[in-house]
Order: C-alpha cells, then sequence, then structure tokens
C-alpha cells in the first residue's frame, strides 16, 4: 500500500514538474491576468535573463521524468529539489498564496528523499 501510495505522488509532482518545465518552452499556460504587481517583476527579472527559465524547464522536465520512476526517484529527487525551495521561497515571499501548493511540492519531495536516504549515505560517508 505504501509503495502504490508513493508511486502516485511521485506521478503526479513528476507530470506536475514536467508540465511546468514545457510551459516554460511553449508557454501555454499564461499568467493569470490578476497577477500581483511584485510577482510580475519576479517574472520580468526571471525572463530579462533570457538563460535562467530555458535552465529551469530543462531541470523540470528532466527531473520531472527521473521522479516518476522507481529506479531513478531518487537522483530526480534531488536534481528537483533546489527548484522545489525555489518555488517555495519565491510564492512565500513574493505571493503568499501559492504557499500552501508550493509547500505540498516541498513535503513530497522531501518524503521521497527521506524514503531513498540509504541510496545517499555513501557520497556523505
Amino acid at each position: 500500500m505504501k509503495t502504490k501510495i508513493l508511486f502516485v505522488l511521485s506521478l503526479l509532482f513528476g507530470l506536475m514538474m514536467i508540465n511546468a518545465g514545457l510551459n516554460k518552452f511553449f508557454n501555454y499556460m499564461p499568467p493569470p491576468a490578476d497577477m500581483p504587481e511584485k510577482m510580475v517583476s519576479v517574472w520580468k527579472a526571471f525572463t530579462e535573463i533570457g538563460w535562467i527559465m530555458p535552465l529551469v524547464g530543462v531541470i523540470e522536465i528532466i527531473g520531472g521524468l527521473l521522479f516518476i520512476f522507481p529506479k531513478t526517484r531518487a537522483l530526480g529527487a534531488l536534481v528537483i529539489f533546489p527548484i522545489t525551495i525555489g518555488i517555495l521561497l519565491t510564492n512565500t515571499i513574493t505571493e503568499p498564496s501559492g504557499a500552501p501548493i508550493a509547500l505540498i511540492l516541498l513535503v513530497v519531495n522531501l518524503v521521497v528523499l527521506a524514503e531513498n536516504k540509504n541510496k545517499y549515505l555513501p557520497m556523505i560517508q
């Protein structure tokens, strides 16, 4: 039962990251019209620096794909972890209404990291 729940959470998380990454390239989900001024200025800054959005998009796509499959999930959790921290910080500082979803993403990532801690121990020993 635990494995099935973890798979469903990982699948949903991975698909959300892949979707967010693809949106950085194809812009099929336009930002809301009533986006707060602070968030608009943050997004303008991100897009003015031409390489940040494609880099984040590629990391989201690769991390999301790795996160879905059990064999590569531990690596995917490591790859996507800085992105989830960035999502949480951006939503907490700039627009707190998005913080609950960002917190859920971070918790799912942390659960997968904790679940695979034995795979990370050789790196720090």
